[in-house]
Parts: structure tokens; C-alpha cells; sequence
């Protein structure tokens, strides 16, 4: 666990609204504190260790629609009934080689207290490539957010819902997130205020990016509001010591249908098959010139590879986040 400095909760502005005056920043969150102690890498790799046993014991992969994606669904489900939340596995449409369709579950997990009107969604993809068991892409997604749901709880009595979302076949051009955004109603869709996507976090030669309100145009910066996501999740990676670097969001991951849907989004990873630079490992530590995660989409890509001091930091940013999002009215 690291040592943080305690930030003040900001009053949120999302979707383009401004308030009469600036507000007041009240006194830091008690549970934000409490929260950001406990989450930690060594409850996350619990829920790693059990997602790489899963791909081991089936055939080697979770991925969409396959064996081990149902045991992955049947897990996660499990958790997060046990830690208080009404939890749900809503089937979506998706095609297979060869045009065929079939279907597969997300899974939606959300606090019994909060104002539903009001949402903060964290979500994270659950499948895996065919080529491997997927516990950097996306097992430590999940897992974070596992972590994170379990400490919280589902009862916590904080004034927004906070729901998590694990989606299915990622890997298959978002088919699991497309799927649920599509299943909203413009009521549902306007009730929901953030999504945070967190895809990637625990990469061997970790690289520490946050994504949202950075870019030209909205596709790259995600739609208004998406800059105060982006915001407080470089806020919270700073309280842990970590200075991130803010970049802009590009068509390869979850976040698509979101920022298509026209709902703030914001953004974590610690990047896949691209370089590390220079100044890069200047900053954050590892090895210049060298991918930020070897096994990318590998079968090498096992427990093993995982980096836990950024599963840590990542786990307690995303946590922290979460809650300043959750305390903060839509003004």
C-alpha cells in the first residue's frame, strides 16, 4: 500500500452544465480515505489467481463464447452477490466466424443505496484472447475492480449509485459494452454521469496513462464532461506518487459505444504492444525501448508477468476516483 495525500472531493460538472458560482470543496471524504487503505494488489491478485485457474482449467483462454468466458461470468457474478450487490448477467448478441450468432453475459453489478438517477459505471472486459488466459488483458482490469467492489461493499451510503460493469467479447469489437449501452433508453443513458474504463493495469514494463479530455474532437477527448474524469483519475495516480500521462482516447477499447452514446468517459491502462520511451522510463521506472507488456495477447500473458506496484497504485486511484465521483451532486 502507498503512502497518499489525501485530496478534497470536488463537486463534479458533467454533460456541458455550469454552476451559478464555483462551489465550496467540503472537508475529505472519510470513506475515500478508508477505502483507498484497503483496497490493495494483494486483494486484487486473489481474483487473479482465480481467473488464471479458470483459463488453466479450460483449455488455456476465457475467451467469448467459450468454456472458460461462462466459468469467468460465474465467478465475477458469485463476488459480487457475496459482497451485498443486486447483480444481474444480461445476454447480448454476438457473431462468431463464419456470421454465425450467439449469445454471451455480461455481467452488471449494482449498490443497493445511491440515487440510481445518478450513476457512476466502472467497467472492465472480461474475455480474454483464443491465444491465452488474459490475466494482464483484461484479468487485472477485473480484478481492480473486484477488489474495489468488495471493499466498498454494496451498501455503501454513498449519495450516487456506483455500478460496475464486466463486459463480454471485447475482444470481438466491444460486442459485450455495445450490447449493454445499446440496451439503455435515453432515460437510462442520461442517468448515468461517468463511465470509467479500465483495461489494462497491471502491464510488466507499466506505462501510466489516463485517458479523457485530451485530443481535437470528441472521438479523441470523449464527450463533454469526459476532461473532469481524466482529471481526478491523474489526481488520484498523483496521490500515490505517480505523475500520468494524459492522452487522448482511440477506437480500441470499451469505451467506444459510451463516448458514441454521448456519456463522459475517462480512462486507465498501462499500455500493451507499444514502446516505452526514454523519458518514459525517466519517470516511472522499467526498460526504454521495450514493449510495456511482452506477452500482449500471448500465452505467456499468466500471473506471473503481472506488475503489482502498478495493479497497487491503479487499484487505489481507480478506488479514490470512484468515490469523489459518487459524493459529488450533477450540477
Amino acid at each position: 500500500m502507498w503512502h497518499r495525500v489525501l485530496l478534497p472531493v470536488v463537486v463534479v460538472v458533467l454533460a456541458g452544465c455550469s454552476p451559478a458560482a464555483p462551489p465550496q470543496p467540503p472537508d475529505p471524504s472519510v470513506f475515500h480515505a478508508r477505502l483507498v487503505e484497503e483496497v490493495s494488489a494483494e486483494g486484487s491478485a486473489v481474483h487473479l489467481d482465480a481467473l488464471q485457474r479458470i483459463a488453466d482449467a479450460n483449455g488455456g483462454n476465457r475467451a467469448s463464447p467459450e468454456p472458460g468466458y461462462d466459468a469467468s461470468v460465474d465467478y465475477v457474478a458469485q463476488v459480487l452477490r457475496d459482497a451485498g450487490f443486486d447483480v444481474t448477467t444480461p445476454a447480448v448478441e454476438m457473431e462468431q466466424r463464419g456470421g454465425r450468432e450467439t449469445t454471451v453475459r455480461n455481467v452488471v453489478a449494482q449498490t443497493r443505496t445511491g440515487n440510481a438517477e445518478n450513476i457512476v459505471l466502472a467497467g472492465a472486459h472480461l474475455d480474454s484472447v483464443p491465444e491465452g488466459p488474459g490475466v494482464n488483458d483484461n484479468g487485472s482490469g477485473v480484478a481492480a475492480l473486484l477488489e474495489i467492489a468488495v471493499r466498498m461493499g454494496g451498501s455503501p451510503g454513498l449519495p450516487n449509485a456506483v455500478r460496475f460493469g464486466f463486459w463480454a467479447a471485447e475482444e470481438h469489437s466491444y460486442e459485450g459494452s455495445e450490447g449493454y449501452v445499446d440496451s439503455l433508453s435515453r432515460g437510462e443513458r442520461a442517468a448515468h454521469a461517468v463511465y470509467l474504463n479500465v483495461d489494462m493495469v497491471a502491464s510488466p514494463n507499466a506505462g501510466y496513462f489516463v485517458q479523457g479530455g485530451v485530443g481535437t474532437d470528441e472521438t479523441e477527448t470523449g464527450p463533454p464532461g469526459s476532461d473532469v474524469a481524466g482529471r481526478i483519475l491523474a489526481e488520484e495516480l498523483a496521490a500515490v506518487g505517480v505523475a500520468a500521462e494524459r492522452i487522448e482516447f482511440a477506437a480500441d477499447s470499451d469505451f467506444v459505444p459510451f463516448i458514441d452514446a454521448g456519456i463522459p468517459t475517462g480512462g486507465v491502462l498501462t499500455g500493451a504492444d507499444n514502446r516505452k520511451t526514454g523519458q518514459q522510463a525517466d519517470r516511472w521506472g522499467g526498460k526504454a525501448g521495450v514493449v510495456y507488456d511482452p506477452c500482449y495477447h500471448a500465452a505467456c500473458d499468466r500471473l506471473e508477468g503481472i506488475d503489482r506496484t502498478a495493479l497497487d497504485r491503479f487499484g487505489d486511484a481507480l478506488a479514490g476516483t470512484i468515490v469523489r465521483l459518487a459524493e459529488s451532486p450533477r450540477q
